[in-house]
């Protein structure tokens, strides 16, 4: 691996993808090590107009003992190339193959034994897939989704009818752009040189995002179709998003305590419909991205993942106990779908005070 743009201790892997329509591909992995020997790994998979910029979602997994990787996808970020249509695909298993090397490099080239895998937005919907296309392989062991796009943030109208018309008619006119809102209001609040507090390349993230092609919505769709006729992934899926979405067309400062890009109930609804083992926490406060929320929040957001992380991935070697109970102060609620709340609760309280502390 050769030094990345983030500088060192992050390093980077371009992973050859052979050729498409537009030419030569290429993914990116990009790894940060612990500061001690691990066997345990997080694959993170960006969102849609996304690259990997957060490094303080490193920081957390690195600090609590992982070995951090982020994956930006063909034609994303370090990925894309000048001759490509940014952030294209005709399906979302176009991702596949490079997933697949990610895990390969991660498990075998990296002797990893264990693999939590976070996909944010439209990474958490081309996650969910790919993790149920994988099942019963070993291969992921846990996920967690961040704001995951399960569905579109669209009137039952255009969302149901116009959606189904753009699906037939794709093969004409893959790489036609689309009429969309876009993501002003959103990387706004983001940006520092905008309402935000962070900093980021504006070519490879840009504010209003990139248009929307209708090979790549058509894309969507199916993969979304897919997910709502239910999976059955084989690993604990912690589900992750705001407690509120913003429906304004202009900006406020809503916009920083919101999801302004998905509507949060579509993600409740579908989420219990990814598998056996599915948590849902959501937060007051949180925008989009949960990790690019202000401050108090994103530490509510990690202090949520450690707990979930500890309870469904203990490190090999550490007893299996009950969920630890969440902070007085955690302004998100969590909902455990395999278990009751009461038995829960009691498994925590008898671990704490064999440990003494509380989580």
């Amino acid at each position: 691996m050769e030094t990345d743009v983030l500088g060192w201790p992050y390093e980077r892997h371009t992973i050859e993808l052979g050729t498409d329509d537009e030419g030569p591909v290429v993914a990116t992995l990009v790894r940060r090590r612990a500061e001690q020997p691990t066997r345990r790994a997080v694959l993170h998979v960006h969102g849609f107009v996304d690259y990997f910029f957060q490094t303080h979602l490193a920081d957390f997994f690195v600090e609590r003992g992982w070995d951090f990787y982020a994956l930006d996808l063909r034609k994303y970020g370090r990925s894309l190339l000048p001759h490509q249509t940014p952030n294209f695909a005709r399906s979302l298993t176009d991702y596949y193959p490079e997933l697949d090397e990610a895990a390969r490099i991660i498990r075998e080239d990296d002797g990893h034994d264990q693999l939590l895998v976070t996909g944010h937005s439209t990474g958490g919907l081309i996650t969910s897939l790919w993790a149920h296309s994988r099942r019963g392989q070993g291969i992921v062991d846990g996920l967690f989704l961040n704001s995951p796009f399960f569905d579109f943030n669209l009137p039952w109208a255009v969302r149901r009818p116009a959606l189904s018309l753009v699906i037939a008619l794709t093969n004409r006119t893959p790489y036609r752009k689309m009429p969309t809102a876009g993501l002003g209001l959103y990387g706004q609040s983001l940006h520092r040189d905008y309402q935000g507090e962070w900093a980021y390349d504006l070519a490879w993230k840009p504010i209003l995002g990139f248009p929307v092609r209708m090979g790549w919505l058509a894309a969507i769709r199916r993969g979304q179709q897919r997910l709502q006729a239910g999976l059955g992934i084989d690993a604990p899926v912690l589900v992750a998003c705001s407690d509120r979405t913003f429906r304004g067309k202009a900006w406020h400062d809503d916009v920083h305590v919101t999801d302004s890009v998905l509507d949060v109930e579509h993600i409740v609804r579908w989420a219990p419909g990814l598998g056996r083992r599915v948590t849902i926490a959501q937060f007051n406060g949180g925008k989009h991205d949960l990790t690019l929320s202000g401050k108090e929040v994103r530490a509510e957001v990690f202090r949520e993942v450690g707990r979930w992380v500890d309870a469904y991935l203990p490190a090999p070697g550490t007893p299996e106990i009950g969920i630890p109970p969440a902070p007085e102060d955690q302004g998100g609620r969590a909902m455990v779908l395999e278990a009751a709340e009461a038995a829960v609760e009691k498994a925590a309280d008898e671990a704490d005070d064999k440990s003494g502390t509380t989580a």
